[in-house]
C-alpha cells in the first residue's frame, strides 16, 4: 500500500509523458469503478451462496427424524448474521481493492521508497491527526445541524454495527479501525483518486472518488431513509472521501489517509458507545 510521495503533486507523470486527456482518465476511472462493482457482486454472490450450502448441511444434517423438504429448509436458512455480514464485506471489498492495485494502479519501487519516506516525517502524522480529528468534529456538527431541521438519518449500516457491538466488540473495533481504513483507502484512494492524481488533475479525481465513497457506503434504496436524510449521508460521506484524498496529496503516502481514517472511526465507536 505504497504510492507516489513527494511534494504538493507526488503522483504526477515523469515531465517526458504527455499528459492524458480528461476523458481519456474519466473512461479509465469508470472502468476500475465497474470493476470494482462486479468484483464485490461476484465476491458477495459466491460468498452467500458457500453460506447457504453451510447452512443447509447443517439444517439437513440435524439429528434423526425425517429429511426436512425444501420448504423447510429455506425457512430455516434465514439470512447471514451480523458477523458473516461482515466478513463477506471485507473479503469483497479487499478483493477489488487488490485486485485493481496489482492489475491497474501497481506502485513501482520508486514510488514505494517515496511513500515510505513521506511516513517518516512528523508532520505526515500530525496531518493524520489533524485531518482524522477534523472529518469527525465536521461529520458530527453535520449531524447536528440536521437534527435542528427534523432530519435524523440511520445509516444503513448501523443495525449490524449496533449488534457487532454487542456480541463482537473486538471484531468490530479490527473491522472499523484496521480492515475498513486499509482496503477502502488503497481502492477509493490510491487506485480511483490516484490515477487523476498522477495524470494532474487531482481536483477532479478527489470529486469523483469523493462520490464513489458516497455511493458504495449509502446505497440508495437500502435503507429506509427519506431523501433529505440521504442526502445529509452523501454529504457526510463525501466530505470524508474529500478529506482523505487531500490528506493523501499534501503527505505522498497512503499510510497518512489510511491513519486518519482509523482515528476517525476509533473516536466515533468510542463515542457513541460501541467497543
Amino acid at each position: 500500500m505504497s504510492e507516489p510521495a513527494d511534494g504538493a503533486n507526488p503522483g504526477a507523470v515523469p515531465p517526458s509523458l504527455p499528459p492524458e486527456r480528461t476523458g481519456a482518465l474519466v473512461g479509465r476511472f469508470l472502468v476500475d469503478a465497474a470493476v470494482a462493482f462486479v468484483v464485490l457482486s461476484a465476491v458477495g454472490m459466491v460468498a452467500g451462496m458457500a453460506w447457504a450450502a453451510w447452512r443447509a448441511f447443517q439444517v439437513v444434517g440435524q439429528g434423526p427424524g425425517p429429511a426436512p423438504d425444501a420448504q423447510a429448509i429455506a425457512q430455516a436458512l434465514g439470512q447471514p448474521g451480523v458477523l458473516a455480514q461482515i466478513l463477506m464485506a471485507v473479503l469483497g471489498m479487499s478483493s477489488a481493492a487488490l485486485l485493481l492495485y496489482f492489475w491497474r494502479r501497481r506502485a513501482d519501487a520508486g514510488e514505494r521508497a517515496r511513500s515510505r519516506a513521506a511516513a517518516r516525517r512528523p508532520s505526515t502524522w500530525a496531518w493524520s491527526l489533524s485531518i482524522g480529528l477534523a472529518v469527525f468534529a465536521g461529520s458530527t456538527l453535520i449531524g447536528w445541524l440536521m437534527r435542528q431541521a427534523g432530519v435524523e438519518p440511520v445509516p444503513s449500516n448501523l443495525p449490524m454495527v449496533e449488534e457487532a457491538s454487542q456480541r463482537w466488540p473486538l471484531f468490530l473495533f479490527v473491522f472499523a479501525v484496521v480492515l475498513a481504513p486499509a482496503y477502502e483507502e488503497l481502492l477509493f484512494r490510491r487506485v480511483l483518486f490516484g490515477r487523476f492524481l498522477a495524470a494532474g488533475r487531482p481536483w477532479l479525481g478527489l470529486v469523483l472518488s469523493s462520490l464513489a465513497f458516497a455511493l458504495v457506503h449509502e446505497v440508495p434504496g437500502l435503507s429506509g431513509n427519506p431523501p433529505l436524510a440521504v442526502l445529509q449521508l452523501w454529504l457526510v460521506y463525501a466530505g470524508m472521501g474529500a478529506a482523505f484524498a487531500w490528506v493523501y496529496r499534501r503527505t505522498g503516502t497512503l499510510w497518512s489517509p489510511i491513519a486518519a481514517h482509523a482515528l476517525n472511526n476509533a473516536v466515533a465507536l468510542y463515542v457513541h458507545g460501541l467497543v
